[in-house]
């Protein structure tokens, strides 16, 4: 019965990092009236491991900036323009179980001269990738920063899932704007 709670235990905690969800932070210039943009172009892709990633991103970014009344155009018609960039790094998780306190109970240290009980503790170390999609909005004239957005989730082997995590990031991240007004239509 132990071993079976242990080994369940150990089963789930490599899928506690990757249900996590996606991060998401945005920043944008309060003296900046957003309803003077409405078209933009790409100055910088992301560039990913997978190239159909990046061009999800793009896809995606695209998606949410037409729901907002925005329109792709070429860089002389262009109010802002947009550069993405992705990162990612590997990070390791520790996860300790302990099991078998003993019949002694556990007490904590100062309590009748120490711990009571044996216990055994088991620690298993996993590895992730998470990724960091970095958005930034320009204007076109100034090269002013008017806007960042940041969203940061683990990556997996499983293609569906990344682009799931991606489409939940980028919505969550253009879910108010444009900052200051009210959202605009597709005409």
């Amino acid at each position: 019965m132990r071993i079976a709670r242990m080994f369940t235990g150990l089963l789930v905690l490599p899928f506690i990092a990757a249900c996590s969800g996606v991060e998401v932070h945005t920043d944008y210039d309060a003296s900046v009236d957003f309803s003077h943009y409405k078209t933009y172009y790409w100055s910088k892709t992301p560039t990913t491991k997978n190239p159909l990633m990046g061009q999800r991103i793009v896809d995606e970014i695209d998606g949410q900036l037409f729901t907002k009344g925005w329109r792709k155009v070429p860089e002389d018609q262009a109010s802002a323009t947009i550069a993405a960039h992705v990162t990612t790094q590997e990070r390791e998780q520790i996860d300790t179980m302990y099991n078998n306190v003993g019949p002694g109970g556990w007490y904590g240290p100062g309590f009748a001269g120490g711990w009571a009980g044996a216990g055994v503790s088991t620690s298993t170390v996993s590895y992730f990738t998470v990724g960091t999609l970095l958005i930034d909005i320009l204007d076109a004239k100034t090269k002013r920063g008017i806007w960042h957005g940041t969203a940061e989730g683990t990556i997996t082997d499983d293609p569906q899932q990344n682009e799931k995590e991606i489409a939940e990031g980028v919505s969550k991240m253009f879910k108010n704007f444009p900052p200051g007004i009210a959202a605009s239509k597709p005409n």
